[in-house]
């Protein structure tokens, strides 16, 4: 925004100190004019019949004064100029800061020293602020990068598989059908995956009253079949849970968690508990599953998109786009929830959410 130029906040704030002295020395002078000089009497012998009379007292106290207003003017703007300088120093270096932060440098810091004030309070807010700003733009940077990277791939596949029909041309047409088809399947669950993270991302959702305990009913009756094709036990437990959210978005939440602990779990014989209830204010969920032990430094990049892990990756028709936690965690946060991970020992994971309860 271009704005006229004006004087600088240092110029106003020196010229207050300097008008501040001009008035006290003014009102100190009025103070000896009126308690005192005026009751000394104008006449050739002065006070008590001893000079000086007043005229000779104002000839002489007249200059001195002037000379002391001048005094204090000059001192005003000086001394005025001097503190306000020192006083405006954190503002310039946090000017400075958002200078840099503007030119695309979000790692700069200020990390002003001294004692809390007004001014180390804006700071400190502005080093967080940068902070928070520099991670998002870190995860979007590289959501944008990994997004490329998955979308290419059945690009990529697609032509492949195009020029392969082209120049074969007695290839198996029906083959290049159902694998195009299983390309472009999988090239629209991730657009509608990222399509539904954005939303969920935006934390604008239409609120009603959701019973989780008949969502999670509603997921295991949808994914039973799949359980069943792989030999897992699903067992869905608990009473009554409601919240307030989209339930649309919730039902997508639970659906992934319970695909994701069908899918990531033993080849045969395993189990996935699905566990609603209220704790406190809050309405908690869990979903239990067994499995292969998790490293459990692999676990906190669970929740970022792509990040399927070393030991998750699958190759089979329930590979995933590796967008399931991701909107789960999203979906969480915008029904300001939480989400918590934590491997069993035994092998497995335990997903607790918590999202805030309604009576």
């Amino acid at each position: 925004m271009r704005r006229r130029p004006g004087p600088s906040a240092r110029l106003k704030l020196t010229l207050s100190y300097a008008g501040f002295l001009l008035i006290a020395g003014a009102l100190l002078l009025a103070v000896v004019w009126v308690f005192l000089l005026r009751y000394v009497p104008d006449t050739p012998k002065g006070l008590l019949g001893i000079a000086p009379n007043r005229y000779l007292l104002v000839r002489t106290f007249a200059p001195a004064a002037a000379v002391a207003m001048a005094f204090l003017l000059v001192f005003g703007l000086l001394g005025g100029w001097f503190l306000a300088g020192r006083m405006l120093a954190p503002l310039t270096r946090i000017a400075d800061a958002t200078r840099t932060a503007a030119g695309g440098s979000l790692s700069h810091r200020i990390r002003m020293e001294g004692r809390q004030d007004e001014f180390r309070q804006l700071a400190d807010a502005f080093d967080t602020m940068l902070e928070q700003l520099e991670a998002h733009v870190a995860e979007q940077q590289r959501f944008a990068a990994n997004a490329s990277h998955e979308l290419r791939t059945p690009l990529a596949i697609s032509k492949s598989l195009l020029d392969v029909a082209r120049k074969d041309p007695a290839r198996d047409r029906d083959e290049l059908i159902e694998r195009l088809h299983a390309v472009n399947t999988r090239a629209i669950d991730l657009t509608e995956a990222l399509l539904l993270l954005s939303r969920s991302d935006r934390a604008h959702v239409t609120r009603e009253s959701v019973d989780l305990s008949l969502v999670a009913e509603e997921a295991a009756e949808t994914l039973l079949p799949l359980a069943e094709r792989r030999g897992i036990t699903l067992d869905v437990t608990g009473g009554a849970t409601r919240t307030s959210g989209s339930a649309e978005l919730l039902l997508r939440m639970m659906t992934n968690l319970v695909q994701n602990a069908i899918v990531h779990n033993l080849p045969a014989g395993g189990t996935v508990t699905v566990h609603t209830g209220a704790h406190g204010d809050a309405s908690v969920l869990r979903v239990e599953n067994t499995g292969h032990p998790l490293p459990p430094e692999l676990v906190p990049t669970l929740t970022e998109p792509f990040q399927r892990g070393t030991e998750r990756v699958r190759t089979d028709e329930h590979a995933g786009v590796g967008l399931g936690l991701a909107i789960v965690n999203s979906i969480v946060r915008a029904h300001g929830g939480t989400l918590d991970l934590v491997p069993r020992p035994a092998g497995g994971l335990l997903v607790t959410v918590r999202i805030p309860g309604t009576p």
